[in-house]
């Protein structure tokens, strides 16, 4: 291994690595899904790291009984073996509830009563035209500097935690470094504002529980599907607040479905069929720049693996 590939070796090699796949059980896995799972998996094996499943199932009133085990079976058809058993959010709210309360001693989060047409009202009044389908971004009307804060408080209804992103030392402007991408910054209070810890049924949201469990599994690389670094930032901004380690990014091109976007469960995509591996494999390592391969799974994985190392080597650095 020379040039590059080796320098790029040596730059992930100064902490141990630690790479996941974690798969939310709403659904089996499809075709986009495998190609996260192949990606990271493949990182970790280029890096000599471990490669762990999580499986994501905080958001309980989504999951479909059972899909869990669909998961793990089609990730042991394609001989992608994790290195440890998997690890299930569901089992740890408790932690979630540690690092909230965290928060919340510290000033940093705050309970909300907004519903979903107060916060459209609050941006119609501040001259903000919520987008169909989009993510409203939250004005800050239950924050405790916000106005009619008291009488807030005192209302009837749901209440969520969120937290502040406005305050000076939360470091608003959020930049990062994106091993394919390069350079990324998001100013969180604008592009996001407020963002949910834990819904009003007391769901932890994904941001939180993400966070807390790549800490405590000790994770140093994210490797994930582009469609989720606008993640990113508030990942950051709570790795800070909770004094948490922050791992290093890389996000990976995306199969898209016939519309032109992402696949996935929303927009049709169909169960992934592990009834010849490869064949599948084989689709999910066309979208990384990957050659299709034919005889053992196994060796088509080792020639992936060799691959790897020389298309990453490609990234931004």
């Amino acid at each position: 291994m020379e040039g590059s590939a080796a320098r790029e070796l040596a730059s992930l090699g100064a902490i141990p690595y630690i790479g996941r796949f974690a798969p939310s059980p709403t659904g089996p896995l499809h075709a986009g899904s495998l190609v996260a799972a192949l990606v990271s998996w493949l990182d970790a094996r280029v890096h000599a790291g471990q490669w762990l499943v999580r499986i994501e199932d905080v958001d309980t009133a989504r999951c479909v009984a059972g899909t869990e085990r669909t998961i793990l079976q089609q990730l042991q058809d394609c001989s992608l073996h994790a290195d440890a058993p998997p690890l299930w959010q569901s089992a740890r709210s408790a932690h979630y509830q540690q690092a909230l309360d965290q928060l919340i001693a510290q000033g940093l989060a705050y309970p909300c009563h907004c519903s979903r047409r107060d916060i459209e009202n609050a941006m119609l009044h501040n001259g903000q035209a919520p987008t169909r389908h989009a993510d409203l971004i939250y004005p800050g009307t239950c924050r405790p500097t916000g106005p009619n804060h008291s009488d807030r408080l005192a209302a009837q209804g749901p209440q969520v935690w969120r937290l502040r992103t406005d305050l000076p030392d939360s470091g608003r402007v959020i930049h990062w470094h994106d091993r394919r991408l390069g350079p990324q910054q998001q100013d969180v209070a604008t592009a996001v504002g407020d963002f949910v810890l834990q819904r009003a049924d007391r769901c932890f949201s994904y941001q939180l529980a993400v966070v807390v469990d790549d800490a405590a599994q000790g994770i140093s690389d994210v490797v994930r599907g582009e469609d989720l670094v606008d993640n990113t930032a508030r990942q950051i901004l709570l790795q800070r607040a909770l004094g948490l380690p922050m791992p290093r990014y890389l996000h990976t091109p995306l199969l898209l479905g016939p519309n032109g976007e992402k696949l996935s469960k929303q927009n049709g995509a169909q169960a992934l069929d592990t009834s010849d591996p490869l064949a599948a494999l084989n689709q999910a390592a066309a979208v990384l720049g990957l050659p299709e391969q034919t005889g053992s799974v196994a060796q088509a994985l080792q020639t992936w693996i060799a691959n790897w190392v020389s298309i990453s080597a490609l990234f931004r650095h």
